[in-house]
Protein backbone atom coordinates (compact mmCIF):
# COMPACT_ATOMS: atom_id res chain seq x y z
CA UNK A 1 0.00 0.00 0.00
CA UNK A 2 1.34 3.58 -1.25
CA UNK A 3 1.55 6.15 1.63
CA UNK A 4 2.87 9.63 0.98
CA UNK A 5 4.59 11.74 3.45
CA UNK A 6 5.08 15.25 3.63
CA UNK A 7 7.07 17.39 5.41
CA UNK A 8 4.00 20.79 4.42
CA UNK A 9 6.82 22.42 2.82
CA UNK A 10 5.38 24.92 -0.06
CA UNK A 11 7.85 23.72 -2.47
CA UNK A 12 6.16 19.75 -2.08
CA UNK A 13 2.68 21.58 -2.98
CA UNK A 14 4.13 23.95 -5.83
CA UNK A 15 6.15 21.40 -7.95
CA UNK A 16 3.77 18.62 -6.99
CA UNK A 17 5.94 15.49 -5.25
CA UNK A 18 6.37 14.09 -1.47
CA UNK A 19 9.04 14.27 0.85
CA UNK A 20 8.80 10.57 0.90
CA UNK A 21 6.21 7.76 -0.55
CA UNK A 22 6.47 4.23 1.54
CA UNK A 23 5.41 1.75 -1.25
CA UNK A 24 5.63 -2.04 0.71
CA UNK A 25 9.25 -2.88 1.83
CA UNK A 26 10.62 0.21 -0.16
CA UNK A 27 10.75 4.03 0.89
CA UNK A 28 12.15 6.55 -1.60
CA UNK A 29 12.94 9.98 -0.08
CA UNK A 30 12.88 13.00 -2.39
CA UNK A 31 15.90 15.28 -2.04
CA UNK A 32 16.39 17.19 0.77
CA UNK A 33 17.77 20.54 0.98
CA UNK A 34 18.94 22.03 4.44
CA UNK A 35 15.29 24.36 5.29
CA UNK A 36 14.54 23.95 9.00
CA UNK A 37 11.09 23.47 7.37
CA UNK A 38 9.08 24.75 10.74
CA UNK A 39 10.48 28.01 9.99
CA UNK A 40 11.91 28.15 6.68
CA UNK A 41 15.06 29.26 7.37
CA UNK A 42 18.26 28.18 5.78
CA UNK A 43 21.20 28.52 7.57
CA UNK A 44 24.76 29.58 5.74
CA UNK A 45 26.73 26.69 7.09
CA UNK A 46 26.79 23.57 4.79
CA UNK A 47 27.44 21.27 7.99
CA UNK A 48 24.15 22.80 9.43
CA UNK A 49 22.45 22.21 6.14
CA UNK A 50 23.37 18.71 6.84
CA UNK A 51 22.21 18.02 10.28
CA UNK A 52 18.76 19.48 8.94
CA UNK A 53 18.60 17.77 5.42
CA UNK A 54 19.40 14.58 7.66
CA UNK A 55 16.94 15.16 10.53
CA UNK A 56 14.01 15.81 7.62
CA UNK A 57 14.95 12.50 6.41
CA UNK A 58 15.04 10.80 9.03
CA UNK A 59 11.48 12.18 10.06
CA UNK A 60 9.96 11.45 7.01
CA UNK A 61 11.35 7.78 7.27
CA UNK A 62 9.49 7.49 10.84
CA UNK A 63 6.11 8.89 9.60
CA UNK A 64 6.30 6.30 7.37
CA UNK A 65 7.21 3.79 9.60
CA UNK A 66 10.62 2.74 8.60
CA UNK A 67 14.02 4.50 10.20
CA UNK A 68 17.39 5.56 9.20
CA UNK A 69 18.98 2.10 9.87
CA UNK A 70 16.66 0.53 6.95
CA UNK A 71 18.77 3.35 4.44
CA UNK A 72 20.38 1.07 1.43
CA UNK A 73 21.35 4.06 -0.66
CA UNK A 74 21.79 7.58 -0.22
CA UNK A 75 22.94 10.70 -2.81
CA UNK A 76 24.56 13.84 -1.75
CA UNK A 77 24.69 16.74 -4.10
CA UNK A 78 27.08 19.59 -3.16
CA UNK A 79 27.66 22.92 -4.97
CA UNK A 80 31.01 22.90 -3.97
CA UNK A 81 33.76 19.88 -3.99
CA UNK A 82 35.47 21.94 -0.68
CA UNK A 83 31.90 21.00 1.33
CA UNK A 84 32.18 17.11 1.28
CA UNK A 85 34.62 16.84 4.20
CA UNK A 86 32.82 19.41 6.33
CA UNK A 87 29.54 17.08 5.30
CA UNK A 88 30.86 13.66 5.05
CA UNK A 89 31.55 15.01 9.16
CA UNK A 90 27.70 15.12 9.64
CA UNK A 91 26.73 12.13 7.63
CA UNK A 92 29.33 10.17 8.99
CA UNK A 93 27.65 10.30 12.30
CA UNK A 94 24.42 9.36 11.11
CA UNK A 95 25.26 6.33 8.88
CA UNK A 96 28.65 5.34 10.90
CA UNK A 97 27.21 1.47 11.06
CA UNK A 98 24.28 1.60 8.39
CA UNK A 99 27.00 2.61 5.46
CA UNK A 100 24.40 2.83 3.15
CA UNK A 101 25.93 2.62 -0.64
CA UNK A 102 26.61 6.23 -1.22
CA UNK A 103 27.26 8.92 -4.48
CA UNK A 104 28.39 12.26 -3.97
CA UNK A 105 27.94 15.03 -6.93
CA UNK A 106 28.90 18.37 -7.45
CA UNK A 107 25.91 20.24 -9.67
CA UNK A 108 23.94 23.69 -9.22
CA UNK A 109 20.81 23.66 -7.23
CA UNK A 110 17.75 25.73 -7.81
CA UNK A 111 18.73 28.49 -4.47
CA UNK A 112 21.65 30.29 -4.04
CA UNK A 113 21.69 29.43 -0.75
CA UNK A 114 21.31 25.39 -0.87
CA UNK A 115 24.45 24.14 -0.69
CA UNK A 116 23.53 20.74 -0.40
CA UNK A 117 21.10 17.85 -1.71
CA UNK A 118 20.36 14.47 0.36
CA UNK A 119 18.47 12.05 -1.40
CA UNK A 120 17.68 8.61 0.75
CA UNK A 121 16.08 5.18 -0.24
CA UNK A 122 15.31 2.87 2.41
CA UNK A 123 14.60 -1.05 2.37
CA UNK A 124 12.87 -2.27 5.31
CA UNK A 125 14.51 -5.91 6.31
CA UNK A 126 11.62 -8.00 6.48
CA UNK A 127 13.24 -11.18 7.58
Amino acid sequence: MRQLVSTGSPFEKAAGYSRAIADGPWCFVSGTTGYDYATMTMPDDVSAQAENAMTTIARALGEAGFSISDVVRVRYIVTNAAYADPVFSVVGRWFTDIRPAATMIIAGLIRPEMKIEIEATALRNLA
